[in-house]
């Protein structure tokens, strides 16, 4: 799709409400819209990454019970083993892992931006991808490694 454009007089005579004109003088759209921005790998690694934020707080709930059950006593403490050995606590455990990973990758690309470097349309492209489709078979290799160790087991 393409960008709608205001009449020539600029934001000033914009009925619609959906333009508006910049103190440099440039007139925009009021707001990102679909109809307005086309979606791209870069908005996807974006939103995963508040998105695993969300998830690590979450996450540091199962660090509090842990912390708890130690805390409690080893009959707790073995009440808590059981149900993060459980299936259900596998998956979540995997689940956190690849959260892990995410984080980890998205805040690589954010700090390798922040220092000026990958700014580019195909650099930046070439991050995001790694960050949003590279932690699920991260997160896959280092539980796969973990079985093959026996420090997990069903």
């Amino acid at each position: 799709m393409t960008q709608p454009s205001p009449k020539p007089g600029g934001a000033a005579n914009d009925r619609t409400g959906r333009f508006v004109t910049q103190p440099n003088g440039h007139v925009t759209p009021l707001s990102p819209h679909m109809s307005v921005w086309r979606w791209h790998v870069t908005m996807a690694a974006s939103i995963l990454f508040r998105a695993t934020i969300i998830a690590a707080t979450v996450g540091v709930l199962f660090v509090v019970g842990w912390l708890g059950a130690m805390a409690f006593g080893p009959e707790h403490y073995a009440c808590f083993l059981m149900l993060a050995g459980s299936p259900l606590g596998l998956f979540v455990g995997f689940g956190l892992t690849a959260v892990l990973f995410s984080f980890i990758l998205n805040g690589a690309r954010h700090t390798y931006n922040d220092t000026g470097n990958g700014l580019t349309l195909a650099s930046a492209n070439l991050l995001s991808n790694i960050a949003v489709w590279a932690p699920v078979p991260l997160a896959v290799l280092f539980w796969v490694v973990l079985f093959a160790t026996g420090r997990v087991s069903l």
